[in-house]
This record gives structure tokens, sequence and C-alpha cells, in this order.
């Protein structure tokens, strides 16, 4: 077996990330947590990435862009926005079934953006991410933004529902 190189190490530690920041967010959750996950030392930890933040901005980033992808894949070749729409809304119970940490960290995205209005690098980083999550959704649905909008809305309630505990049947239902 041969040696994992940084990249791989590093999206390794993005991988962890998610999971540590949805269980504890941002404040409740230690480098030192993540490089356990990982099984590196935090010293290893500090040479992939330049701080935690640096790793919290990569784990939103990873997060959305996997959202993004899900929905881009769901709606490729459908024909229709009513067609999309539900292509895209089982893409997205599939995703949040599987990987519900994964989605959980996105409701972070929120804090992120608003405590990094000091931070312009890190808001507009926040900020383009969920700009491509909503073209994304907004393309076939033939630029409706009311319809991008309920369907982002239902997203984010789908991942609230989900971190309090509710079960799947009362998060797939019909707003």
């Amino acid at each position: 077996m041969g040696r994992i190189s940084a990249q791989e190490r590093r999206q390794s530690v993005i991988r962890a990330a998610i999971a540590e920041f949805a269980l504890r967010g941002y404040y409740g959750t230690s480098t030192e947590a993540i490089a356990k996950r990982v099984g590196v030392t935090q010293p290893y930890l500090f040479r992939l990435f330049p701080g935690k933040q640096a790793i919290f901005v990569a784990a939103l980033m990873r997060s959305m862009e996997d959202t993004r992808l899900a929905f881009e894949r769901a709606a490729e070749g459908v024909k229709g926005s009513e067609q999309a729409l539900h292509a895209m809304e089982k893409a997205y119970a599939r995703l949040i079934s599987a990987h519900p940490e994964t989605l959980l960290i996105q409701g972070y995205a929120l804090v992120a953006a608003a405590e990094a209005q000091g931070d312009d690098q890190i808001g507009e980083l926040v900020r383009a991410g969920w700009m491509r999550l909503w073209e994304t959704v907004r393309l076939p649905l033939s630029a409706d933004a009311v319809e991008t909008t309920a369907f982002l809305a239902h997203g984010m309630l789908i991942n609230t529902l989900t971190a309090i505990g509710l079960p799947s049947d009362c998060r797939e239902a019909k707003l």
C-alpha cells in the first residue's frame, strides 16, 4: 500500500471536519478532534490548513459543492421544469438520507457569512458557493426565481428537521 498524498490527506481532513462541525458546530469543534478522526497530529493538520477557520471554510464549500453536483446530475437531460424539480427533490432526499452530516453543515454557512462580514474573503467564498447552488437549481426551472427560492427554502427546512431528529416521513411532507 502506497503513501497517502497531502492532497488525499487534505480531502480526508475536509470529510472529517464536515462530520465534526455538523455534530458540534464551529465553536464546539476542536482541531484536535478533527485530527484524531483523520488519524493525524495537530501539527500535520496545520501543515495542510493554516487554521480552524480555513478547515471550516473548506468543509462548507465541499458540502455546498456536493449538494450542487447532486442537483446538477439529477436535472441533467430532464425535460421541463416540473420534472427537473422532482428529480432534484429526489436527489436531495437521497443525499440527506445517505449523508445527513453533509447537509447539516450548510446551516453553518449562514453563521459563517454573518461572522465573516469583517472578513471579505470568507464572506465572498460562502456567497459564491451559495450562488453556484442557486444557479444550479434555477437553470433547470427555467429561471423561475419563485420556484428556486421555494425549493431552497424547503431544503433548509428539511435540514433543520433532520437536525432536530424528526423521522424521514415528516421531512418528506410537501409544504
